[in-house]
């Protein structure tokens, strides 16, 4: 008799989509996280932070990391078990490697950019950058938030 094999620890939720790399599809980005992590019931705080997350990440891709042709991708990995949440903007632009400011450089209150991934750092556990094959790159964030306990 065939039965149904239970799953051990909770599921994790994954969500892949391919956007253009435009205006648009960095909005577009930033809208399918929120929706998704709703749809996840992620806590109110992870949410909001994923959020900002999302949209400098996608920014960045459509700002720095386009190539004519070519879309980023947005996958969004969530363990409920920990609350934690993993983002990842992949793009077709390997040779622009992203690197934040180092702490000790005074911010140019007159400038309009160079801050997206200052405020990744802050609100973000972890990001780092890795080759995403053949030419791009994947810039990952993790997030979490404490569990109830």
């Amino acid at each position: 008799m065939n039965h149904a094999t239970p799953q051990v620890g909770s599921p994790t939720g994954t969500f892949t989509q391919l956007l253009s790399s435009t205006r648009r599809g960095a909005r577009l980005a930033r809208l399918l996280a929120v929706t998704e992590l709703h749809s996840w019931d992620t806590p109110p705080d992870l949410t909001e932070r994923a959020e900002l997350v999302v949209a400098e990440l996608a920014a960045n891709a459509v700002l720095h990391g386009r190539v004519p042709g070519r879309c980023f991708r947005l996958t969004l990995a969530y363990d409920p078990a920990v609350s934690c949440l993993r983002v990842e903007v992949s793009d077709a632009r390997g040779d622009l490697i992203p690197r934040s400011l180092p702490a000790d450089t005074e911010p140019d209150a007159l400038r309009t950019g160079g801050r997206g991934l200052t405020l990744v750092a802050a609100l973000a556990d972890h990001w780092d950058c890795v080759p995403y094959p053949p030419s791009g790159k994947t810039v990952r964030a993790v997030l979490t938030a404490p569990v109830d306990t």
